[in-house]
């Protein structure tokens, strides 16, 4: 897999509640959306856009994207 396109970069969609709208602690770990893993940034905005649309009416829940290939591999650059 040298194709950067086909290199599988995983990335990580959760959420939770926050404590404070201003801070990114979370009210109660144990109640933490762990959305999925996704093979690419592209796949994981799709459901992180439609999990965060979906929870509009609740000002406190917020989702978040974590680029898991950056953590597994610091040193491979910054591709999405």
């Amino acid at each position: 897999m040298s194709d950067i396109s086909s290199k599988q970069l995983l990335h990580l969609v959760f959420g939770g509640e926050l404590e404070d709208l201003e801070g990114i602690t979370f009210k109660d770990l144990d109640k933490l959306d762990i959305v999925g893993v996704y093979p690419n940034y592209r796949e994981a905005h799709a459901v992180w856009k439609a999990k965060a649309q979906a929870s509009v009416d609740n000002a406190q829940m917020r989702y978040f994207v974590v680029h898991l290939h950056r953590l597994l591999d610091p040193t491979a650059g910054s591709g999405s």
